[in-house]
């Protein structure tokens, strides 16, 4: 039984929430960048439930901007709906500026309208994870659910990292009887994340500097809970 995380490690994530351009124009400004990004690989649609303690304690410390703060989420690509297979739970974890992603595989779910907080938690009972992991998890539930479009870049030496998201998406998630009706679509906003390893920072602002975008604080987590709980 191997229940050790995949560790990603800490890097810089320079967001720029674009809404003047659309996303061919955008994929040309990376696609012209002097240090010729290439795709590693197609794009695909990114699903996300977001899992909150009772008070909503994670998206408070992220929307108050606490020095140290995590968000705790569910992964999956392709289709939204259906049975979902090799999920993986990620806890994003932020020390100021930083960041870094500790995954673990989750078991295979349905996700549709049976979908229930109760059957979750039982997920989470069986599932292969070290013990502190799921005690955590017991204490959350599932907050949101969001999904969008991601191309993926890079440098050609693999240092410096673009992603361009659009169509996000979030719905609404009950404690039961879930028909994802309740939802907000995000239609115009483009969302253009730099990613490089934390000893990069001193030479990203070349990078960062030729796009004509505006650093952002911008969470599709802090988003879609705003939108869909009003």
């Amino acid at each position: 039984m191997n229940t050790s995380p995949t560790i990603r490690e800490y890097r810089y994530e320079r967001k720029f929430r674009v809404e003047d351009l659309d996303d061919v124009q955008v994929r040309m400004l990376v696609k012209r960048h002097p240090s010729i990004f290439y795709s590693p690989y197609p794009p695909r649609y990114i699903n996300n439930l977001y899992l909150d303690t009772l008070n909503m304690g994670n998206y408070h410390a992220n929307v108050s901007g606490v020095g140290e703060r995590q968000k705790a989420r569910i992964r999956w690509y392709g289709d939204l709906f259906g049975k979902i297979t090799k999920p993986v739970l990620e806890f994003k974890v932020k020390d100021g500026l930083v960041g870094a992603k500790y995954s673990y595989p989750f078991p295979t779910f349905s996700f549709d309208t049976s979908f229930s907080q109760k059957g979750f938690q039982k997920l989470i009972a069986n599932a292969d994870l070290p013990d502190d992991v799921r005690w955590q998890l017991r204490g959350m539930s599932v907050v949101l659910c969001n999904r969008y479009y991601r191309w993926y870049y890079v440098t050609k030496d693999e240092k410096y990292r673009v992603t361009v998201d659009k169509e996000m998406r979030y719905y609404h998630i009950r404690q039961t009887g879930n028909h994802f009706r309740h939802q907000f679509l995000d239609p115009k906003a483009i969302v253009v994340e730099l990613k490089y390893a934390r000893e990069l920072d001193p030479y990203a602002d070349k990078i960062a500097g030729f796009f004509p975008f505006i650093i952002t604080r911008n969470s599709k987590y802090i988003t879609g809970i705003e939108q869909v709980y009003q």
